[in-house]
């Protein structure tokens, strides 16, 4: 698979870190408006996780202003879109269109109707579309995932996600919510998408919290209400600007004990039962790399992305657009 970036800001960076660990993938083109980020100089990138910005040597690739050249380029079979959430409808239709491939981060889209759209063009150019939902892929999580699906800790009784940082200075377009659909909703679709990933769609949502993009704030805590499961709950958002840490956290209580992670040094552990607590085991990979792997895989042997579908990221979306409506109106149950 020969991959263009579009997009050199901090996720199109990240993603090419991601890249040089990718078996079966090569990196065919890059896609900025800004020439210093197309010559390879992306030290001025910044993010809520990761190292600062580095500098790649490019010399070995197209290098575009525009979406359009790379997906005119025959040398371009798919093409990994790191652009504005509001952006990702058009791109991803006109590439599609023009027969790749296409990886898209999160969020999907802004709404249900243009998750939809992407969704049929795939379907009707046959090709592979697929949504970044990093945390699907990060050892953290999988680890999570093994363990509720092997059955031995009987049901699940409780569960909490939470996520925070401080407001993104590094990139303007976040505080402009017609752009990137509020800060909640492109920071906690990550955590909506696992509630969903791993227990399905609930029956309904309940949110509150407070929203003020241009002061750095913009806190949720949802709770998505299951018939058998006691209590699920979403929560966090921006903190205020720069100072604030980054951190991501899971707290899920089963009949057979509990399993918990914070970025905040606690790694991922089991705490049985019988009293007795051990460390989860973990894949030894990049989240990001093995996101990108498993989208070439893929693209290589022809194959839908169901571990990760665009059928289920548009479900995420509009289960976080339901929690940020639920939100507006004051913590109203709405039913799904």
């Amino acid at each position: 698979m020969r991959i263009a970036v579009v997009g050199l800001g901090f996720m199109g960076s990240t993603h090419l870190k991601g890249l040089k660990e990718v078996k079966g993938a090569t990196l065919a083109a890059v896609v900025s408006a800004d020439p210093k980020r197309r010559s390879g100089d992306l030290s001025d990138i910044q993010g809520n996780l990761g190292g600062p910005g580095e500098k790649l040597d490019f010399s070995q690739v197209a290098q575009y202003s525009t979406p359009a050249e790379a997906f005119a380029d025959p040398n371009v079979d798919a093409v990994d879109l790191c652009v504005p959430t509001d952006l990702h409808k058009p791109l991803a239709l006109a590439a599609m269109l023009a027969g790749k491939h296409v990886l898209v981060e999160k969020p999907m889209a802004l709404t249900v109707t243009e998750c939809a759209e992407m969704i049929e063009a795939a379907e009707k150019a046959r090709v592979v579309l697929m949504v970044a939902q990093v945390l699907r892929f990060f050892p953290a999580y999988t680890a999570l995932r093994r363990e509720l699906q092997s059955g031995t800790l009987g049901p699940v009784r409780s569960a909490l996600f939470r996520r925070r940082c401080a407001a993104p200075a590094w990139s303007k377009w976040l505080k402009e919510s017609d752009k990137s659909g509020g800060g909640v909703f492109d920071l906690l679709i990550h955590d909506v998408d696992m509630v969903y990933h791993l227990f399905g769609k609930p029956a309904a949502v309940t949110a509150t919290g407070y929203e003020n993009l241009n002061a750095g704030l913009d806190i949720v805590t949802a709770n998505f209400h299951y018939a058998d499961i006691g209590s699920v709950i979403v929560s966090g958002g921006w903190h205020h600007p720069k100072a604030y840490p980054f951190s991501m956290e899971y707290t899920v209580n089963a009949e057979g004990g509990t399993l918990d992670y914070s970025t905040d040094n606690r790694p991922p552990k089991l705490y049985r039962a019988n009293g007795e607590a051990e460390e989860l085991t973990l894949d030894e990979v990049d989240g990001y790399a093995a996101e990108i792997q498993y989208f070439a895989d893929c693209v290589n042997q022809n194959k839908k992305p169901e571990t990760c579908s665009p059928v289920e990221s548009a479900m995420g979306v509009a289960l976080a657009l339901t929690m940020n409506e639920s939100r507006a109106r004051g913590g109203a149950r709405i039913s799904l």
